[in-house]
């Protein structure tokens, strides 16, 4: 399983992303999830994906693949995010048509093309998708449940970057803590409004030290908390 989050913004985007796949507890292994397509000063593109490895991997070597054939759309000629998420839709849609329904995957695509604000989709395996909005500013794929709360009471669309990307790294701290499918090393990304630079890319591990830090501050800020409820009364 894994767990990723991507989160727009007035003032940019934030993407987080845990590597881990499984296929049995004996057999454990991690897998980027976060790949970004970047292209001079004119575009700069993200993809997560969750779900069958096998099937975002197919998808991944399919769109790079595409890429180099000039006189088909692809992700660093579209005109649009939307086009571009018209294009994912549906090589995914093609691939699991091609291995089986039960061989699915869901991607989040966000970015900015010159022109454009940027814009964040969440990509169905039927290849249809939702795009984000002023009052529902992320999305998230894979083990949502542990790391949805802590986003839902503190990210608003104009929360600045460096408190959303704390709130994605808390957020992801639940997910580990409860669930073992979902595992270090992290890879993050802030992506700038009109910035079209991928230069703010982390690796995160168990040894970085500003994750280490939130990590038990939050820890502990949750126990003192807690602590300090009044006492039930029956």
């Amino acid at each position: 399983m894994t767990y990723c989050v991507a989160m727009r913004l007035a003032s940019g985007m934030i993407f987080v992303s845990d590597s881990r796949t499984n296929a049995g507890v004996d057999h454990i292994s991690s897998f980027r999830k976060l790949h970004v397509f970047q292209q001079n000063d004119e575009r700069t593109l993200v993809l997560q994906s969750a779900g069958n490895l096998a099937t975002s991997q197919s998808v991944l070597s399919l769109l790079r693949r595409d890429i180099g054939e000039a006189e088909k759309p692809h992700l660093l000629n579209s005109g649009s995010m939307y086009d571009i998420a018209l294009l994912v839709g549906e090589t995914l849609r093609n691939v699991i048509k091609r291995d089986g329904d039960e061989f699915g995957g869901t991607l989040l695509l966000g970015g900015q093309i010159r022109g454009e604000a940027p814009r964040l989709f969440q990509i169905y395996p039927q290849g249809n998708f939702i795009e984000s909005s002023v009052d529902t500013p992320y999305f998230q794929i894979g083990e949502s449940k542990y790391g949805k709360p802590i986003i839902d009471r503190v990210l608003r669309y104009e929360t600045p970057l460096n408190q959303a990307m704390q709130c994605a790294l808390i957020s992801m701290d639940s997910t580990l803590a409860s669930n073992i499918s979902v595992g270090l090393p992290l890879d993050a990304m802030v992506y700038h409004s009109d910035s079209f630079s991928d230069s703010e890319q982390y690796h995160i591990t168990d040894q970085h030290p500003y994750f280490s830090q939130i990590r038990q501050l939050w820890s502990k800020g949750l126990l003192s908390v807690f602590s300090q409820l009044p006492p039930l009364q029956l």
